[in-house]
């Protein structure tokens, strides 16, 4: 086949063949032109989709949530069990006899309110008070978080009994011949005795962050939330299907808020 190149319009180049009619020549050039168009318009397409696809993922709600979540500054009771009760109180639960020694040592102030179970391993729990009169409801609620948080949730028991005192009567002075290890105190004096079921509910609150504590007080300050119960499932797969169902949070802070020991979601 011999082929003519030839040159016109500037850069333009073609090529002939000298065997072929005009025709011919011109109906191979159509051909060749059209499957480039074609293969140009596919990837066009494929360019457009996935810059859709991208600013979707990057606007949605809950990406810009999550990345909200990322970079919030977490609040020093964050290193504690905390929730607040339905009447506005800061409630902190020790998470293990360091965070036990610290909530004790440093953070329990005149007028504020300790709970603690005779049950070995329960976490201390303050009631922050700021100097105000606490109501009968919050206290109801941080015995039921006290309980709650302790050994009794992994032995399955329904109940269990929290007392209450006042900071002052909690101290590091053991009886003579006995020691007291990390996280451990003495009661001195009067204790009042409060018996409330075992509950726990999780939510997110209008902050981001996850807050595990009684029912009615998750149920007052967040609007996404769910009742966990005793069960056998895992803390992590329970944590992940939350996260589902609230439509985001940090999956290490839910797996952290959970109680120990099996868990399971309420079913409603």
């Amino acid at each position: 086949m011999l082929k003519k190149p030839l040159s016109f319009l500037g850069s333009m180049r073609v090529t002939l063949s000298l065997r072929s009619s005009v025709d011919e020549n011109a109906a191979r050039y159509f051909e060749a032109a059209k499957k480039a168009r074609k293969k140009a318009k596919g990837a066009k397409k494929t360019i457009t989709e996935w810059r859709a696809r991208a600013a979707r993922k990057e606007n949605t709600p809950q990406e810009q949530k999550r990345e909200r979540q990322k970079a919030r500054k977490k609040e020093w009771f964050e290193k504690f069990r905390w929730c607040y009760s339905s009447d506005g109180f800061l409630l902190l639960g020790g998470r293990d006899a360091t965070t036990n020694e610290l909530l004790i040592k440093k953070h329990a102030e005149p007028k504020d309110i300790v709970f603690h179970t005779d049950m070995a391993g329960s976490p201390f729990v303050i009631i922050k008070s700021d100097g105000k009169n606490v109501l009968k409801s919050t206290m109801e609620e941080a015995a039921q978080f006290c309980v709650s948080f302790s050994r009794a949730w992994r032995n399955g028991m329904s109940s269990l009994e929290a007392f209450h005192v006042a900071p002052e009567q909690v101290t590091k002075e053991a009886n003579p011949g006995e020691f007291l290890g990390k996280g451990a105190f003495m009661i001195r004096g009067k204790t009042t005795y409060h018996k409330p079921l075992l509950k726990v509910a999780i939510g997110i609150d209008a902050k981001g962050r996850v807050m595990a504590g009684p029912p009615r007080a998750v149920r007052k300050h967040c609007e996404r939330y769910a009742e966990v119960l005793q069960g056998r499932e895992k803390t992590s797969d329970v944590a992940k299907e939350l996260r589902r169902l609230f439509g985001g949070g940090n999956l290490d802070e839910l797996i952290a808020a959970l109680p120990p020991g099996g868990v399971q979601i309420m079913k409603k």
